[in-house]
């Protein structure tokens, strides 16, 4: 992958990519594996790219697709862990994946949501219009609307009283 792909056509959808590689991660190394992953398979398929969408949408459903995909194949090997045995695992050295503790636990909660629920708010999160956000997934814009204030309450059930 040359430097100037990488620069121009990676960097600055990098945001995004972390955050949903960050979603479907338990631990630095599988989070480092899955960005490498994403970066190379947008390489790879960049010539695939029809122009029907924006960039950042093409990019976003690819890097969704990825991360669902190997998360599939890491249960099917059964070496899916859960986030609570690396974030309570105090004698890792790894420990501190991500030290800001009240997002580690925004986290948390976004990883007990399903894999398309996952999705849905962290292009909410990242102020992605719910037209955006239907296209990528594959739904209406109304139907993303709903599905954003129930997994808000979802959210606000499972961090009441873990945030001060």
């Amino acid at each position: 992958m040359s430097s100037d792909f990488y620069t121009s056509s990676i960097l600055p959808y990098s945001g995004i990519i972390i955050n949903i590689c960050r979603a479907y991660t338990d631990s630095q190394e599988d989070f480092e594996d899955y960005y490498q992953e994403v970066c190379l398979q947008i390489w790879r398929s960049k010539d695939k790219f029809r122009g029907d969408s924006k960039w950042s949408t093409w990019i976003y459903r690819l890097t969704l697709n990825i991360c669902l995909t190997l998360v599939k194949k890491k249960k099917k090997t059964r070496q899916y862990y859960s986030a609570d045995s690396i974030i309570n695992n105090e004698d890792d050295d790894n420990n501190t994946f991500f030290s800001d503790s009240d997002l580690d636990l925004l986290y948390d909660a976004i990883k007990q949501l399903s894999e398309v629920d996952r999705a849905i708010i962290l292009f909410y999160l990242e102020e992605k219009p719910n037209k955006e956000i239907a296209e990528i997934i594959g739904t209406t814009p109304n139907n993303i609307g709903v599905r954003v204030n129930r997994i808000k309450k979802r959210l606000k059930k499972l961090l009441d009283g873990k945030i001060n």
